[in-house]
């Protein structure tokens, strides 16, 4: 006899709840090693050796949780798999995992490891290429092959990494270097073409952690909105009014930041053109001529007033300047910047995303302690381990 569909939804229920109750049940039980098990796991995504089992066992049999979350961020797959496996997928536009090694991961894992900073993943003048003794191809602005080869020879990435700048390596300005915005991958995925609008909502979506939708906001004045946005769009001025002026009123002021950069495909690099707009800014002028017309790359943050108060701004920075590093800098001093970090780090660790009061508690815990700590991410990932290694 088939079941019923309320049937198996009955039995389906009844299998989450036991699988739910065993998982506590061993929450519970659980002693000091097995939780330094499960949260070597957690963190390094590999089994630990015995030695360094024995070693987070003693930690945290002491109430040492953080020091034993920091013996397996010593594991050379914390930084080959786990980071690697977190930071890809935010330098495409398909956010996938399956591209690569390249320059904006690289660094991205260098920082970690180093304790650089995060909160100036958006504006240093910073990358991380491989170690002289790897014998790789020399980093190129125009080729990944530096990154591919020492992904594919294998490389150590907790050892084989050692941190430059961009304007050395890729003779771009000090002045127009804007952290991971401004490294050969970011360029070619969000740089290339387009209008460079593509940057602005990627790197909000990665790193503020908010889709454009999410941001809209149809009370910022209107007046630097480009002239390629129509004003009627389908003959409906309301649809304007109502829907792209709440993205475009607050993006293009702040997009303005990026309007002497681009991704040349034919040579294949970053292009940065001092004091000259980039033409991608003129497109489509016809749609709406009395648009605005950049003339440089002055931005300005119109949502420090309005519903997008909410993410958090530094009342120390002016919420306004010239090209992309101070905008990176805007970014990496809100509030949401540091929540987002943390959230993402808790959802890789915890592999779920907050769901309650105490995970919410949990996160603003952990956010208050990534920022008192100098914007470590690995004091995000200790934390996180320490809340989770019993669920």
């Amino acid at each position: 006899m088939p079941w019923s569909p309320s049937r198996v939804g009955l039995f389906v229920k009844r299998v989450t709840a036991l699988v739910a109750l065993a998982a506590f049940a061993f929450a519970a039980d659980a002693g000091p090693r097995e939780q330094a098990k499960r949260m070597h796991d957690r963190i390094a995504g590999v089994p630990p050796s015995d030695s360094v089992l024995d070693a987070m066992e003693i930690e945290i049999a002491a109430g040492r949780t953080q020091q034993a979350a920091l013996l397996a961020m010593d594991n050379p797959a914390f930084y080959a798999v786990t980071l690697k496996n977190l930071v890809t997928p935010w330098t495409n536009r398909d956010q996938t995992v399956f591209v690569p090694l390249n320059d904006y991961t690289a660094t991205v894992i260098g920082m970690v490891r180093d304790d650089v900073p995060f909160n100036e993943l958006l504006s240093a003048d910073i990358l991380y290429v491989g170690n002289a003794g790897l014998g790789l191809p020399a980093v190129s602005v125009t080729s990944n092959t530096h990154y591919e080869q020492m992904e594919t020879s294998g490389a150590n990435l907790l050892t084989g990494l050692q941190r430059t700048t961009q304007s050395g390596v890729y003779g771009t300005p000090p002045a127009a270097t804007a952290g991971i915005m401004t490294t050969r991958a970011a360029a070619q995925a969000f740089f290339i073409a387009g209008t460079n609008r593509a940057m602005f909502r990627f790197t909000l979506l990665n790193h503020m952690c908010r889709e454009m939708e999410e941001v809209q906001d149809t009370s910022r004045p209107p007046d630097r909105i480009r002239q390629d946005v129509s004003r009627s769009p389908g003959g409906d001025a309301r649809l304007f009014l109502n829907n792209c002026v709440g993205c475009h009123s607050g993006m293009d002021p702040m997009a303005q930041a990026f309007a002497h950069y681009t991704f040349d495909d034919a040579q294949g690099r970053l292009v940065y053109t001092a004091g000259s707009v980039q033409p991608k800014y003129f497109l489509n002028a016809e749609t709406f001529e009395p648009g605005f017309v950049t003339p440089d790359d002055q931005w300005e943050n119109r949502w420090r007033r309005g519903q997008n108060a909410l993410l958090g701004w530094d009342s120390a920075l002016p919420g306004s300047g010239s090209g992309a590093k101070s905008l990176g800098q805007e970014f990496g001093a809100s509030d949401a910047f540091a929540t987002c970090q943390v959230e993402k780090v808790f959802r890789n660790v915890c592999l779920r995303s907050p769901q309650d009061a105490a995970d919410r508690s949990q996160i603003s815990s952990m956010t208050s302690s990534f920022r008192s700590s100098g914007y470590r991410l690995k004091q995000a990932f200790a934390d996180a381990a320490t809340y989770c290694m019993g669920n």
